[in-house]
C-alpha cells in the first residue's frame, strides 16, 4: 500500500485479498449437481422400493379417497 499525499495506492493482489482465480463457481456447480443427483437417487430408490397399492383408501384433509 502506497500514499502519495490524501491519495491511497494499492495493488490488485491487495484489494482482491490475494484471490484471483475464480474456482468457487466450479465447486458450487458441481456440489449443486451432485445433491440433484443423490437426492433424485434417493427420491427414485424409496419409489422403486416402496410397497404396492394396500387397497386402503387415503385420507385426504379428513375424507376417504378412493384410489384408481
Amino acid at each position: 500500500m502506497e500514499q502519495q499525499g490524501d491519495e491511497t495506492h494499492i495493488t490488485t493482489t491487495e484489494a482482491s485479498g490475494g484471490v484471483t482465480n475464480h474456482g468457487v463457481r466450479y465447486v458450487l456447480l458441481i456440489s449443486l449437481l451432485l445433491a440433484i443427483l443423490v437426492l433424485s437417487a434417493v427420491w427414485m430408490t424409496g419409489a422403486y422400493l416402496s410397497a404396492e397399492d394396500d387397497g386402503k383408501p387415503y385420507k385426504i384433509g379428513g375424507a376417504a379417497a378412493e384410489t384408481g
